[in-house]
């Protein structure tokens, strides 16, 4: 190696040395991107509110999922399940606050009417998931939803 590649490593290695030790990655660093959806409407309409969510893989986000109607409901796409890592799922009391906070791997849930929550995730492979769903009756009153990642 000539000078020049030894002085240039030196550089990269002092600046490397110089910079905070945290990953690009860390998911316990920064604040979630804050996104909602809503399952079903007030006047008992079988729709998610919006019915096309998206997101990009390798951010952090916190899906609050509301259900503001008078029917219990699910929130449940097998294939947008299988392409995040889901940090948590938080169950939230009417003001918003953590009442029990559940970790690893999720695939559904199930809102009783009036109840809210949050899924904190990060989408790892992209595709368009259009398995978004509730039940099979409310799939057949409309009530179905697409997700894209990119």
């Amino acid at each position: 190696m000539n000078g020049q590649c030894l002085r240039t490593i030196g550089l990269v290695a002092a600046l490397a040395l110089a910079l905070p030790a945290q990953a690009a990655g860390d998911l316990t660093a920064g604040e979630p991107i804050r996104i909602s959806v809503r399952l079903g409407t007030t006047d008992g309409l079988h729709r998610f509110v919006p019915d096309t969510l998206a997101f990009e893989t390798g951010k952090l986000y916190a899906l609050r999922i509301d259900n503001p109607g008078k029917h219990d409901h699910y929130f449940g796409s097998q294939g947008f399940a299988d392409a995040v890592y889901s940090r948590k799922a938080v169950v939230l009391d009417a003001s918003g606050r953590d009442l029990v906070q559940v970790y690893g791997p999720v695939r559904r849930f199930e809102l009783e009417a009036g109840s809210s929550m949050e899924w904190w995730f990060v989408p790892v492979r992209a595709g368009i998931f259009e398995d978004l769903r509730s039940t099979r009756t409310h799939d057949e009153a409309g009530m179905k939803g697409r997700i894209e990642v990119r």
